[in-house]
């Protein structure tokens, strides 16, 4: 159901698939792996190699899943699957089985990282940096805003290493 194909062929609005659509930010295997919705991130080119960015707060639970793991997924789903994304977004895994709750089918990449079955697009990334969001670095202050509890995120960039395409849900 799923083909890999070339991120050179995807012709989507890399900021309406993230700013609107979301996606699901997952790290582990299968033995234990978290997944939360995000919408801030980006996709583009750095050391000549095609690459994400995504932020994750230290409080969240996937962060800790990240920090321990080298790869992450990123997952694209229709519109009639946004009440996951929401609640995905709104429910920590430290207190609720978001796969059981949401009715999410977890797949495994070949190298044992997880996707979804829902998912209509997918990004499997390996780290290659990270770094935190550092106040001091802010060139507008206005940004400070989305950080009123001064929990500032953990900026990770991940070379694109495989991208999968849902023939059924495309």
């Amino acid at each position: 159901m799923f083909k890999e194909i070339s991120v050179n062929k995807i012709e989507e609005n890399p900021f309406h698939l993230i700013g609107k659509q979301w996606m699901l930010i997952t790290a582990g295997g299968p033995d234990s792996f978290n997944t939360m919705t995000a919408a801030w991130g980006g996709f583009g080119y750095l050391w000549n190699l095609p690459v994400t960015s995504i932020f994750i707060r230290p409080q969240r639970y996937t962060f800790e899943f990240t920090e321990k793991n080298d790869f992450y997924t990123l997952s694209f789903f229709e519109k009639k699957h946004k009440n996951i994304l929401t609640y995905c977004g709104t429910h920590s895994g430290k207190d609720y089985n978001k796969t059981k709750d949401t009715g999410l089918v977890p797949l495994e990449t070949d190298l044992g990282n997880i996707y979804f079955e829902q998912a209509r697009l997918v990004f499997e990334c390996k780290k290659l940096y990270y770094d935190d969001i550092k106040p001091e670095h802010f060139a507008d202050r206005l940004i400070q805003r989305n950080y009123p509890k001064k929990d500032y995120h953990r900026m990770y960039i991940g070379k694109v290493i495989k991208c999968l395409v849902n023939e059924d849900e495309t």
